[in-house]
């Protein structure tokens, strides 16, 4: 999982989803887990 000051770029990806957990926002992507990102 890479950390990012921005995840916009990965959220638009095909099969991103944009997630809030524990007050961070994560990108999960099921089709590319390569993608996996947490903001801040």
């Amino acid at each position: 999982m890479k950390v990012r000051n921005s995840v916009r770029s990965l959220k638009k990806r095909p099969g991103a989803q944009v997630v809030r957990r524990r007050g961070r926002v994560f990108v999960i992507n099921k089709k590319e887990p390569r993608f996996k990102a947490r903001q801040g």
